[in-house]
């Protein structure tokens, strides 16, 4: 996986818009980050939301992903070099979902529609 890949899947989710420096290198749906790539130049990875701090402790186990530096337990890292582009794509649209889901019903109502993963 590579950092081409997250940004071809990332760009593909209605609404979807890629912030650069001075604010961190993500992506983000409503002004609300579900993708963000490492700081400090450090770019090994990509960090995503899941929807508990048990799935990332369980993603963690299972060397699927790594702790993400910085961010909530509910967040995990998916390394570039150890992870695949079919778990990183679903990943992401789960990321995607909970942050797009958090968002103000009229935020939401205003996106365009996402078909269900």
């Amino acid at each position: 996986m590579t950092r081409s890949d997250i940004d071809r899947i990332c760009a593909a989710f209605p609404g979807a818009t890629e912030a650069h420096p001075p604010e961190l290198v993500s992506w983000k749906i409503g002004g609300k980050m579900f993708a963000c790539f490492g700081g400090d130049g450090e770019m090994n990875g990509v960090s995503v939301k899941t929807d508990s701090t048990d799935t990332a402790a369980m993603l963690i186990e299972a060397s699927a992903a790594v702790r993400a530096p910085y961010f909530h337990k509910s967040w995990v890292r998916l390394p570039f070099d150890s992870s695949d582009t079919e778990e990183a794509r679903h990943r992401l649209a789960v990321s995607y979902d909970i942050v797009r889901a958090s968002l103000r019903k009229s935020d939401r109502d205003a996106l365009p529609v996402r078909e269900a993963i």
